[in-house]
């Protein structure tokens, strides 16, 4: 039975209409919503690329029912930033050399950002545990956390955590 439920994504309530009461988040957000930044991969939160944050925690989209985040606050990666606006962590990736094929990118984006909210100052270990949810095949992961560690120690050194 179709179901019509409310979601608050990215700042804005939207309508999930003709939508199942077991659909993904993840689901919903690609194809009901049409927020493609998300992305699908093992469909069992072992990958980390449908990474989005849920009341200001980390959590796998795939793994949660969309049904039941009615009410949360949910950010994608369309929403960390204005449209057309890279976060400092986004253009921190691109400088390290941190972006390949792009696939993962998403969900490394969102952790770095839930690392960076919590922990003004990250240690390279509190990095790399912070990323360990993320598969990422193209990189390596020493310029993901230098990249991160370079929007850590910019924005200690511009007197904030924002970025």
């Amino acid at each position: 039975m179709a179901e019509f439920y409310s979601l608050r994504v990215n700042g804005v309530d939207r309508e999930v209409v003709d939508a199942q009461l077991g659909e993904s988040l993840l689901f919903v957000l690609r194809e009901r919503l049409g927020l493609l930044g998300t992305k699908g991969a093992c469909e069992q939160g072992e990958c980390g690329s449908c990474s989005v944050l849920v009341d200001g925690e980390l959590v796998c989209a795939c793994l949660v029912l969309a049904a039941a985040q009615s009410g949360r606050d949910i950010v994608s990666i369309e929403g960390i930033a204005p449209a057309g606006v890279s976060t400092d962590v986004q253009q921190a990736f691109v400088d390290a050399g941190a972006v390949q094929c792009g696939f993962c990118t998403p969900g490394l984006v969102m952790a770095a950002h839930s690392l960076l909210e919590r922990i003004v100052d990250p240690t390279d270990t509190e990095i790399r545990e912070e990323l360990s949810g993320n598969i990422c095949r193209c990189t390596g992961y020493g310029r993901l956390v230098e990249a991160v560690a370079n929007v850590a120690k910019t924005r200690i050194a511009l007197g904030g955590n924002r970025g």
